[in-house]
């Protein structure tokens, strides 16, 4: 009863419009009074230890390398060098959207860092170019998930670091499933934007962009060979961004002043001022889950029930997409991952393909309302409605969800560069 009266008590705080922080702070102060504790200083407590974490400090980092790429002229020399490989081709515009945000993912490491650099680039020239405003969000929003699945990816690091396995396979892990996403996500676009007029290519334009792209290009081989080599971490790595990005910006090619960077250094603050709080209340949420035991309750239901290796990805699957849709990443892989591997060894399921399949799913929720982030900065970004972006969005979740199933089912497009499946 008490569950439903609290739904029903959000559901019209957002029907009178209601800023959704504060809609989120009310629903979880309550679940502190009603199945907590019964203490708000645990609300606040809980907010503390969510912002309290070193990997935290990579979050404004990254927002600030994307708004120096983007302000600069590195995500712009980027875009044009995707822009010129995919002239030649039907909704070649499209495709270089989602190939940009593949590209700048494995920069970034950020699923809204990838939407908003890339974004402010092509979603102009996306609909100046005739391109349907639904179909140019909704590519924005899929392409920046590809941020959490290409690495170098926040999220596999905290994966293996929960489960103690190995962060290095699952980065080889992320490399199949991230190429699959791209050109499914890319072929879809052909399809959608068949009927544009194309462009023709130039290897002269292509060569000019490519001279022009190799500073931009030579940051994802800077990160993931630091990383790979483990010379330094996630954090250092959005700091060792943030200063290649600053020098080539200021001092090479003289894009941006000193006084341009307090402006993108508030607008940063703006950014992470919305989404620190969606991530404290997420882990707030998740602390009185897991009191409750409600996370225990879901895999030993799964324990009983299952008796097979197919109907256990099957129904790890259905449980991670509904996880996805209320908790942010960090705190669903933190409260589900090791419950579940434990299980997955009895059904002989890796550890790494779990931890792929986990993020895959956990992808799809970014996508998905109530609090997929992508979606709720993109409202902002993009200048759109919810329901509009959340409609955009839907294509591009089909085409996740079937992907998902084929790495489900077929653990070698993830598995084959582990040498494991």
């Amino acid at each position: 009863m008490s569950a439903l009266l609290l739904l029903a008590a959000a559901l019209g705080l957002l029907v009178l419009r209601v800023n959704l922080i504060l809609i989120l702070i009310f629903v979880a102060g309550a679940v502190h009074l009603i199945w907590g504790a019964g203490a708000l200083e645990y609300f606040a407590q809980d907010i503390w230890s969510a912002m309290d974490r070193e990997i935290v400090l990579a979050v404004p980092m990254f927002i600030l390398v994307g708004s120096v790429m983007s302000r600069g002229t590195i995500a712009k020399r980027l875009v044009d060098v995707m822009i010129e490989i995919t002239r030649g081709i039907p909704g070649g515009l499209a495709v270089a959207t989602i190939l940009s945000c593949a590209v700048f993912s494995a920069i970034s490491g950020s699923s809204i860092v990838t939407m908003l650099a890339v974004g402010a680039v092509l979603y102009p020239a996306l609909k100046q170019n005739g391109y349907g405003t639904h179909f140019a969000i909704g590519a924005l929003c899929a392409g920046g998930t590809l941020g959490i699945v290409i690495p170098p990816s926040i999220p596999m690091i905290l994966f293996g670091i929960v489960t103690e396995s190995s962060i290095t396979d699952l980065f080889k892990a992320g490399l199949g499933p991230g190429l699959l996403l791209t050109v499914a996500f890319s072929v879809y676009a052909c399809a959608m934007n068949w009927h544009l007029p194309r462009g023709q290519m130039s290897l002269m334009a292509l060569a000019r962009a490519l001279w022009r792209g190799i500073p931009a290009l030579m940051m994802p081989l800077i990160l993931l060979g630091g990383i790979y080599s483990g010379f330094f971490s996630p954090t250092e790595a959005a700091a060792v961004a943030l200063l290649y990005a600053a020098i080539m910006e200021s001092l090479i090619f003289r894009e941006l002043r000193p006084s341009d960077y307090h402006q993108m250094a508030v607008d940063a603050a703006k950014l992470v001022g919305t989404l620190f709080p969606l991530i404290a209340i997420a882990v707030s949420m998740n602390h009185v889950l897991t009191e409750e035991r409600v996370p225990h309750l879901v895999v030993d239901f799964i324990a009983r029930h299952i008796d097979s290796q197919t109907g256990f990805l099957l129904m790890t699957n259905a449980v991670l997409l509904v996880m996805g849709c209320f908790m942010d990443t960090a705190s669903a892989i933190t409260v589900a991952a090791p419950l579940l591997r434990t299980i997955a060894d009895t059904y002989d399921v890796g550890v790494t393909h779990l931890g792929i399949i986990m993020i895959l799913n956990l992808e799809i929720g970014i996508l998905t309302p109530p609090l997929g982030l992508n979606l709720i900065v993109a409202m902002t970004a993009f200048g759109e409605k919810f329901s509009t972006i959340c409609l955009a969005a839907l294509p591009f979740v089909a085409i996740m969800l079937g992907c998902l199933l084929l790495i489900t089912f077929y653990p070698w497009i993830a598995m084959g560069l582990v040498g494991v499946y």
